[in-house]
């Protein structure tokens, strides 16, 4: 019984004190700290073990890498803290509904990281990705009549899209890629 109750407190100790004051931060990834007297710290941790202050201090992991925001219908709404959208539905300057699939490629901007956590929180996507990309694909589509977004033109209007989602991103610490148009197809009103 007291060999059990031994080995109850030592993986205690090793896995709640002992990995506690360290933060491992994988390839591709970065890690903020929290700290509980001084709020959200600004230095960035990139990948490598980092020592913290445990139950002091907690660590939260941001991806790095290129994110895809896929637009398409197989998009689950029920799911919102995922990355992407259902197709969206956008009226041309000729005053027709055109469908908009695609991807857009995200990526964080390291060294803003802190900011986005302390300004924006973790539900970024929810709070400022996916409302602009639906508002700006909405704009640039207006501008527009639906020949150009459907065949000539598309190339243009994927980069006019791109500037479009820079200038409200970039600000906030989100950087474009790029702007992928996979299918934008005309929708007709069943009456």
């Amino acid at each position: 019984m007291a060999d059990s109750l031994d080995k109850i407190m030592y993986s205690f100790v090793v896995e709640d004190v002992l990995k506690g004051f360290f933060i491992h931060v994988p390839p591709g990834y970065v890690a903020c700290v929290y700290d509980l007297g001084r709020g959200v710290l600004r230095k960035v941790y990139e990948p490598g073990l980092h020592l913290k202050i445990p139950f002091w201090q907690k660590a939260k992991l941001f991806n790095t890498q290129t994110l895809e925001y896929n637009i398409n219908r197989n998009f689950d709404p029920n799911k919102p803290r995922l990355m992407g959208d259902l197709p969206i539905i956008c009226k041309s300057s000729d005053a027709r509904n055109v469908k908009v699939e695609g991807t857009i490629l995200l990526r964080l901007d390291i060294d803003r990281i802190p900011e986005i956590w302390q300004s924006i929180g973790e539900e970024f996507v929810e709070k400022i990705v996916r409302p602009t990309v639906r508002s700006r694909m909405r704009l640039v589509a207006a501008r527009h009549p639906s020949s150009d977004l459907i065949t000539s033109k598309r190339d243009s209007v994927e980069i006019e899209a791109q500037q479009e989602l820079e200038r409200v991103f970039y600000p906030r610490g989100i950087l474009v890629e790029n702007v992928l148009f996979s299918d934008i197809e005309e929708v007709f009103k069943t009456s």
